[in-house]
């Protein structure tokens, strides 16, 4: 039977998030440079946006590029930096006529001029679309995005623009890179490796993770919709019993 077939519209996740790993290890597995790994990985978030814009979901966030990925050779950065300035112009057809818009989370003032523009020029044209939230997680990290939050909360509490017994849950999260998001309801993981590695930490609280074993170019819309299968057969407790919920 399909795995398409038997996922349940009605209960699907409001927001998927992806950490896209294994580039690297797909190309060195196939006698390619790690650049070939990033470049067949393009392919894997056009079929991943295209399934969930196809079977309704709301948002889907993609760790594109993290602060600790600066780290890595120049010339995988370039790459990378070139991958996302091609595949932006490729896609905005393809996201304006599945009505997807375009945001981004991040230090995104940190990515090269040409990228930055390219970027902003697809969010701005992808605005007004409604069907999906695509939201690209470039030059991120969760720690230095819970630390500005508390920066900006703490200059509200000395300006007297805010009184420190109203900071709560609600506050921090408005003040997060993803306040128009709502929480992780999926994470998912590629590669085999069972880590978080600074992605979203307080979007995740309650989040269901999955890991799968499959590197980030090798996969596709099954194994999507094997993890949604999956997230469809847990019991979201958040803190309850079995009892109370049913």
């Amino acid at each position: 039977m399909n795995l398409k077939t038997q996922i349940n519209t009605k209960k699907l996740p409001k927001h998927i998030a992806i950490i896209m790993d294994g580039n690297g290890r797909w190309a060195k597995k196939q006698g390619f440079l790690r650049v070939a790994g990033h470049e067949r990985g393009t392919k894997s978030v056009r079929e991943t946006v295209e399934a969930c814009a196809e079977l309704g979901i709301d948002n889907l966030t993609l760790f594109a590029f993290s602060t600790e990925n600066w780290n890595r050779p120049k010339l995988e950065i370039k790459t990378l930096m070139n991958l996302l300035v091609s595949s932006l112009k490729k896609e905005i057809s393809t996201l304006m006529d599945n009505d997807i818009k375009l945001t981004a989370i991040g230090c995104v003032d940190n990515l090269p001029q040409k990228a930055q523009k390219e970027l902003q020029e697809v969010i701005e044209k992808t605005k007004d679309n409604k069907l999906m939230t695509l939201c690209l997680a470039l030059s991120y990290g969760a720690r230095e995005e819970i630390v500005n939050a508390v920066k900006k909360i703490s200059l509200q509490v000395k300006e007297g623009d805010l009184d420190q017994t109203q900071i709560d849950e609600a506050l921090l999260s408005e003040n997060l890179y993803t306040q128009n998001l709502p929480d992780v309801d999926l994470l998912i993981r590629t590669s085999g490796e069972q880590r978080i590695s600074n992605f979203l930490l307080w979007q995740i609280a309650y989040a269901e993770l999955y890991f799968t074993k499959i590197l980030w170019p090798d996969f596709r819309k099954e194994h999507l919709y094997e993890a949604i299968l999956n997230y469809q057969n847990r019991e979201r407790r958040f803190g309850k019993t079995s009892e109370q919920l049913s």
